[in-house]
């Protein structure tokens, strides 16, 4: 497959075909003296882009906001949204721009879009630029969860700058260009509904089954066929954030991606000690967004959905498919966990027994306080599980739990062997913990990059050994342990 360089890709316009009341014109304002931090092959191969060119002083223009391709038509989208459960009319992309869409020799179209761009008319009091460390932040778990297999817009590259921009005290600016199927939102929706815009509300539908739904147009009413894809895609996520252990930290109805994607990384974590009722938010005062709180909160953006659509569809009707969420969670999730503890060999009949052992092993993790990716890691062996043993708070908990655990494994047809490969297929080894943001944002403050490419390549094979790396997936030091990251960036 070709690669090319950036002004050599097959740009294309749909988003700006849509009328303007969901748009603003606006060009980026580039950052002084920019230097290129890390970029993703990987996400680049998406685009047909040929990653060495990123290494050029014209690709360093285009993603520092400094030049735009001739064919561009930056824009920033306006839309609404719940946050923190309270309607708010006056969102939109306040320092991100969507640059244009690349279509890619499979037939692919992916948004390019520029994080941290300068301000635009939905800024409010705010200076539309990103700081290195949340741009850093964004970078490394966009495609570390993309490698964990979860859904997820991507990121292609993060620059620095001698940019100064003032939060709690002076950083310096920094820009993500964000990758992604689609930047529309719950919020897009609700902007149209609760302004009353209804044939504008109509449109943005049709052209989101039209460019991501195509198989609905031929349902009776492919709107109620939308909103039940939607509500799928995003209990999937529900389910696999869950099960992996990350914490989004902001799940206002704005950041929640109509195709199911995670989107709009802030203030995430990914869990070390078993937690149920970590925030990894310090701005979440009352606990609204907490890890085991999420699957809550999606069905609760999912039904402000349903209430920006009922001028399209039936009321009953989309009750009825909101209905299914819980249903649909608990299989999602209970068929992940199966696969994690190595007893997806069970049958339909052992179900319940399936189960009683998820919530135990749940149990007993969080009373022991266990890390839970080292656990599910060790978990796969005998040996594993015997220095897991060594690693609890509660003894007697785990020896309890040991016993009823390795009864149902006894009836496994595969070998231990077999069974590990199985597990350690989807038991990560490495995973983006906070300190380890926080060791490659500290060292890129000070100039030094290295600590951040370095992450970015153990990241991207999370489920491999990858002995030479053996220290990113040690247990955190205390200080980095249930770590509470700032909105600020």
């Amino acid at each position: 497959m070709t690669r090319k360089p950036f002004h050599e890709l097959n740009f294309v316009q749909r988003y700006t075909t849509l009328p303007n009341t969901l748009f603003s014109r606006v060009d980026p304002a580039g950052l002084n003296d920019p230097a290129l931090v890390c970029v993703s092959e990987d996400t680049a191969q998406l685009l047909d882009l040929d990653p060495d060119s990123l290494q050029s002083e014209t690709a360093l223009h285009v993603l520092s906001g400094n030049s735009i391709h001739s064919s561009w038509q930056p824009i920033a989208m306006k839309y609404t949204g719940h946050q923190f459960g309270y309607y708010n009319p006056d969102l939109g992309d306040g320092r991100g721009l969507l640059l244009s869409e690349v279509k890619n020799q499979n037939g692919e179209t992916w948004d390019l879009h520029l994080k941290g761009a300068g301000m635009t008319p939905y800024s409010r009091q705010g200076d539309g630029r990103a700081v290195l460390r949340s741009s850093i932040r964004e970078f490394l778990v966009s495609e570390a969860m993309a490698a964990l297999g979860i859904p997820t817009t991507r990121a292609l590259a993060v620059v620095d700058s001698q940019t100064p921009v003032m939060r709690e005290r002076v950083e310096t600016g920094a820009m993500v260009m964000r990758v992604a199927k689609s930047h529309i939102r719950f919020g897009h929706f609700e902007y149209c509904a609760f302004t009353q815009q209804i044939d504008l509300l109509k449109t943005l539908a049709d052209h989101v089954i039209q460019h991501h739904f195509p198989t609905l147009i031929q349902q009776e009413n492919p709107y109620l066929g939308l909103f039940e894809s939607v509500l799928k895609s995003t209990t999937r996520l529900m389910a696999q954030w869950q099960t992996i252990g990350f914490a989004h930290g902001v799940m206002n109805t704005d950041n929640m991606s109509i195709l199911g994607d995670t989107f709009d990384y802030g203030p995430y974590a990914f869990l070390d000690d078993y937690i149920p009722s970590y925030i990894c938010n310090h701005s979440d005062h009352q606990g609204r967004y907490a890890f085991n709180q999420q699957p809550n909160i999606a069905n609760w953006n999912l039904a402000v959905l349903a209430q920006a659509l009922l001028p399209l569809c039936d009321k009953q009707s989309l009750i009825n498919i909101l209905e299914t969420y819980s249903d649909e969670f608990q299989s999602a999730f209970i068929g992940i966990m199966a696969k994690k503890l190595g007893l997806d060999w069970l049958s339909e009949a052992q179900q319940p027994q399936l189960k009683t052992i998820i919530e135990e092993t749940l149990s007993m993790l969080a009373k022991g306080r266990m890390d839970y990716t080292i656990f599910f890691r060790k978990l796969a062996t005998h040996q594993g599980r015997m220095w897991l043993r060594d690693h609890t708070l509660d003894l007697n908990g785990f020896d309890e739990w040991h016993a009823h655990y390795t009864q149902i494994i006894a009836n496994d047809p595969r070998t231990e062997t077999e069974r590990a490969t199985a597990m350690n297929g989807v038991n990560p080894k490495y995973i983006l913990r906070n300190y380890l943001a926080q060791k490659a944002i500290e060292d890129a403050q000070a100039g030094n990059y290295e600590t951040v490419n370095a992450l970015h390549q153990v990241l991207r094979k999370p489920f491999a050994e990858q002995p030479e790396n053996e220290h990113f997936a040690n247990f955190p030091p205390d200080w980095g342990k249930a770590m509470e990251i700032s909105c600020s960036s």
